[in-house]
């Protein structure tokens, strides 16, 4: 869970600003998106086949 502590003298626009940014790092916004539709777990699993393909792809163009 995010928390903000507004600021003394600070605007409401910069304390919905850093509370963008903390929920932007803390990887909320992504996995409310992941979640937004269910996924089968094949599905999954063959994202994350894929995701593993390209990355070997990429190491073995930066190793040549």
């Amino acid at each position: 869970m995010v928390k903000l502590n507004v600021r003394d003298r600070e605007s409401i626009q910069e304390a919905v600003r850093r509370f963008r940014k903390l929920v932007e790092r803390s990887g909320i916004k992504k996995e409310m998106r992941r979640r937004e539709y269910y996924e089968k777990p094949s599905e999954t699993r063959r994202r994350a086949r894929l995701r593993a393909a390209r990355r070997g792809r990429a190491n073995l163009l930066e190793s040549m």
